[in-house]
């Protein structure tokens, strides 16, 4: 039996399904939010009907099964709340959530070419139980279908009802047979083409392929029977899936049935038009993979630039005229640096967009910890390249259940300190310039309890707020005496700054008062694959540096540079320079490296900031800025502290991508020797 080939339907499918549950998240947080007001909210019941339906169809078309059955049995439970004038309750709404997140689940699984799992039965029963309780009438229980056995044989019990339903709400349970052949594939009808077809016209609840036997008049071979919920026509049917009309067999119909004008319920005819039929916008879904691909014939163009800049400098140095290929370059890195500058702003997401799952998320957790938390989101029109949002949404979550969880007081607690009952979690994001962007998550709770930090850790108690994060962040570390479902492992800030910084290479800072509140702030590149670098001479290498990461390049003058005293014999002291009536630490990139420190040598500095403190490294020069394709080191033998990746600067050799920071952490720290 010859499979169907639905590999051309998936990528639409996983583009439009992930729209659809946007929806579905926002609009239960709608309806949550007037629930909790004692309202109902009869539009955003409407519209999560709509999207629930949306995906049943989509999900019907491409025998994602596992999704049919869940969104199935949402859409009854949404129907009956829309004829009750969009009355949810809260613990319904609790099980259409796990329905939501079952549903995404067994999508990504799609998206990652794995097996889609069966739907969670303790989920099925509990949906069923909703269902019962909402429309307990059982309007379809009594309708009849003339299904041949071997086909009915082959529907689950939820297919068999989606066909009833629409039988005993007025429209038709259709079977159309079509047969895929050489003729019909001339005339460009396939099994996906009529799929895609008759998706316009009706609600396809089920695909089944059918063994044809062979007889006198016509050779055996594969057939199949589609069945339909519809309004339109058998011409209409046939017409659309190019099969005669003798191959249309209704099911069954009712078709003084309808909807009265005021239940609440959209007329099927235009309702599934509707349904069926997104509303067209000027957007085009484009694949991450297809824009990932565009971005690395990109970086290959500018690894080859810097080639030919080399070529043409080696030229110059020989005494050839070199001035009008000089110019042709130069426009040559404008075109370039626009084109990287378009294809980025394509791969762009909104902040807000990463952030709407957020208020769900502090949902569940609010409701486990006790706590009463308001959120405030902030993210203006910051955008992030998406390939950083999908690393730094996990961060993000960690953050916020920390905050719940451990920070903000239980509502008795903050009425006795003088605090309203309600916390305040405020989350803001700022892009600075176009290669970074600044997010904060900040309570108004107890702060962080340096004592309970470092009894955890057994060590003395961290004397300010970079230290203390420092702390925080070893694995294992929690002030949580008993383990929850959300915190007390000990893993969360080890997370976060495993993907702020370790992955991303950003930074990751704190601000913590006790009684008043916590601040974490996380500063990450707005994109990973090409930046724009300093390149840097130490002792005869290169190496670059992120140009994000440098608040300041200047000269060193040898008398504004101190030495004070060494912390171990044999040790070299660490330095300090005075830089516009500031004195700053001063480390010496060679010897962070494992170099030889040379002063005469060393006579540029580079000011960065940890912190919010600032601190230089020096080095022998900066040699220039340009772009560069980063390739981070994925494998642990040669991951090493301080280095993010490396790149190619047209030389044909690896050439290591720096982070100051880190570097800076690990000689303050004694790590490396200053």
């Amino acid at each position: 039996m010859t499979s169907v080939d639905l590999k051309e339907f998936v990528s639409a499918y996983l583009g439009e399904a992930e729209e659809q549950l946007r929806i579905v998240n926002s609009k239960l947080l709608e309806i949550d939010t007037a629930a909790r007001r004692g309202e109902a909210h009869p539009r955003g019941v409407r519209d999560l009907f709509r999207a629930v339906h949306t995906i049943k169809g989509l999900s019907a078309m491409v025998d994602v099964d596992a999704v049919v059955a869940i969104s199935h049995r949402m859409e009854t439970i949404l129907r009956a709340a829309d004829r009750q004038s969009g009355h949810l309750a809260v613990a319904a709404l609790d099980v259409l959530l796990q329905a939501t997140r079952a549903i995404e689940h067994r999508v990504r699984e799609l998206a990652e070419n794995r097996a889609v799992s069966a739907p969670p039965s303790a989920l099925l029963q509990a949906l069923d139980a909703l269902e019962i309780h909402a429309d307990g009438a059982g309007k379809s229980a009594g309708v009849g279908l003339a299904l041949a056995p071997e086909l009915a044989s082959k529907l689950q019990p939820f297919e068999l009802d989606i066909l009833a339903r629409g039988v005993s709400e007025g429209r038709r349970a259709v079977r159309a047979d079509f047969r895929p052949s050489p003729a019909q594939a001339e005339r460009g009808f396939s099994i996906n083409t009529v799929r895609e077809r008759l998706s316009a016209l009706a609600e396809i609840v089920k695909t089944v392929p059918m063994a044809v036997p062979l007889t006198e008049n016509a050779p055996g071979g594969l057939a199949f029977a589609l069945l339909l919920v519809t309004t339109v026509s058998d011409e209409e049917i046939a017409t659309a899936a190019g099969i005669d009309l003798e191959d249309v067999t209704t099911l069954g119909a009712l078709p003084s049935v309808k909807p009265s004008p005021d239940s609440g319920v959209p007329e099927d005819d235009e309702g599934d038009a509707e349904l069926a039929l997104p509303q067209r916008r000027n957007i085009v879904r484009v694949s991450v993979a297809r824009l990932d691909d565009a971005m690395e014939h990109v970086s290959a163009l500018i690894v080859s630039r810097s080639r030919l800049v080399r070529a043409i400098a080696e030229l110059t140095a020989s005494g050839v005229n070199t001035r009008a290929l000089g110019e042709i370059m130069r426009d040559n890195a404008r075109q370039l640096r626009d084109l990287r500058a378009a294809i980025l702003s394509v791969r762009l997401v909104p902040v807000a967009e990463v952030l709407e799952r957020i208020p769900l998320i502090l949902r569940g957790v609010r409701r486990e910890g006790g706590r009463q938390v308001r959120l405030v989101l902030d993210a203006g029109t910051a955008e992030l390249d998406k390939g950083v949002a999908e690393r730094i949404f996990p961060a993000i979550v960690h953050l916020v259940r920390n905050a719940v969880d451990h920070a903000i007081e239980p509502p008795d607690v903050r009425a006795r300190l003088g605090k309203p009952e309600e916390g305040t979690l405020t989350l803001r994001a700022v892009a600075r310039s176009n290669s970074e962007l600044v997010l904060s998550v900040s309570d108004d709770g107890r702060g962080v309890d340096r004592a309970a930090v470092a009894r955890r850790l057994g060590r003395d108690i961290p004397p300010g707020d970079a230290a203390l994060l420092d702390a925080l962040c070893q694995p294992g570390v929690s002030t949580r005496d008993q383990v929850t479902t959300t915190s007390g492992r000990g893993m969360g800030m080890d997370i976060v700054r495993r993907v702020v910084v370790d992955q991303l290479g950003g930074e990751l800072t704190m601000l913590t008062i006790a009684d008043a509140g916590t601040t974490f702030t996380l500063r990450v590149p707005l994109t990973l694959s090409i930046v724009d670098t300093f390149t840097l001479e130490c002792r005869t290498q290169h190496f670059v540096v992120p140009v994000s990461s440098v608040d300041e390049i200047f000269e060193l003058e040898p008398e504004r540079v101190r030495r004070g005293p060494a912390r171990k014999p044999g040790e070299l002291a660490p330095s300090v320079v005075e830089r516009r009536g500031e004195v700053l630490p001063l480390f010496d990139l060679a010897q962070s490296l494992g170099f030889r420190a040379d002063d005469e040598r060393a006579r540029q500095a580079l000011l960065v900031r940890r912190g919010g403190e600032p601190f230089a490294f020096r080095l022998d020069r900066v040699i220039g800025q340009q772009e560069a394709v980063v390739r981070p080191l994925l494998d642990p033998l040669v991951q090493v502290k301080g280095v993010t990746g490396a790149t190619d600067l047209g030389d044909g050799k690896p050439t290591l991508v720096l982070d100051l920071v880190s570097l800076g952490a690990a000689a303050a720290s004694g790590v490396l020797a200053a």
